[in-house]
């Protein structure tokens, strides 16, 4: 240590490290090769997902190009032809709540202080989410958003402004 020799070897983290070691006994497990097709088909099925999400009127994506396979939207501002959107009944907290019935967990949550007034969702996508669990979440999304435009009024979170059951980070 600091020069000298040390007779063992241990890996300390000031946080749990298990996700670490994980990682490393799968990329002796899988080999440079396996670890680049796990993590290209993450990638694949985030690029669908933002895709198809990004399709959708009622949503404008943050990042358009991902590097990693996490990506962000919000509800749009303007309708596909450039004019103002029409009025909602529902927020992104809404959507959130109602994904969760369907055994979805998907945040909203508002930025940070200078864009406190932008709520977005998010997704991650880990290894296990397949094309087919891709397919399953964007049809339950369609369903969620034709439930809440539905809506002959406001949810009662809606109506207040709030927040819902968001998660806080």
């Amino acid at each position: 240590y600091l020069g000298g020799d040390m007779p063992t070897l241990a890996l300390n983290f000031s946080r749990p490290g298990a996700q670490v070691l994980l990682q490393y006994y799968l990329f002796l497990q899988l080999g440079m090769d396996g670890y680049r097709r796990v993590q290209g088909t993450t990638m694949e099925v985030a690029r669908y997902l933002a895709g198809e999400i990004g399709k959708m009127p009622d949503f404008e994506l943050w990042s358009e190009d991902l590097d990693i396979p996490v990506f962000a939207w919000r509800l749009a501002v303007e309708d596909a032809s450039g004019g103002a959107r029409r009025e909602r009944k529902w927020t992104l907290y809404d959507l959130s709540d109602r994904l969760r019935m369907h055994g979805w967990q998907v945040p909203a949550y508002p930025m940070p202080d200078d864009l406190s007034d932008v709520t977005v969702q998010r997704i991650v996508v880990r290894n296990g989410m397949s094309h087919d669990l891709a397919t399953m979440f964007v049809r339950d999304l369609r369903a969620c958003v034709r439930y809440l435009d539905g809506l002959d009024a406001p949810l009662p979170s809606s109506a207040d402004g709030g927040q819902g059951t968001g998660f806080h980070h």
